[in-house]
């Protein structure tokens, strides 16, 4: 049987969860997740965890945040003035927000702490500084040939 190899284009079904055992994403009930292995589309602990996987195989990896989001950075925080909020805008922690920034580029945040004054956006992604699991299942190798055995 063909094995996944970096280049492939690939279609999987996952379970993503955390290591408290909390869901943050998952393709049930959807079509299963196509990329191309290798080509940067999805986290380099994904793209290592199907390299080798044979159509109709299941298992289950481990990420590192090292080869997921990466850890929180520091410099992601920031301070931001409570009087620059929408007047009918109640911040309150675990708040998701999307910011723009100079460029006019949406940024998502979320409100981790309120000040008198201010508070401290998080503009890290939701899953940086988090080991991750998944539960895999290769669907397809897309474009891959049927093997044909000659007797």
């Amino acid at each position: 049987m063909q094995q996944v190899k970096s280049g492939d284009t690939v279609k999987v079904h996952y379970h993503g969860r955390l290591t408290t055992g909390e869901t943050f994403d998952s393709s049930e009930g959807r079509e299963p997740l196509e990329f191309q292995v290798g080509g940067g589309m999805v986290i380099k602990g994904f793209d290592d965890g199907v390299t080798g996987m044979v159509v109709g195989e299941k298992k289950t990896i481990n990420i590192p945040v090292e080869e997921a989001y990466g850890p929180t950075q520091e410099e992601m925080l920031v301070e931001f003035p409570l009087n620059q909020f929408p007047p009918d805008l109640k911040p309150e922690v675990g708040m998701p927000l999307t910011m723009t920034t100079a460029q006019g580029h949406p940024v998502q945040v979320v409100i981790v702490e309120l000040r008198p004054e201010t508070v401290v956006l998080d503009a890290n992604h939701p899953l940086a500084g988090k080991d991750l699991i998944f539960d895999l299942e290769l669907v397809e190798i897309v474009g891959a040939s049927p093997l044909i055995i000659m007797p």
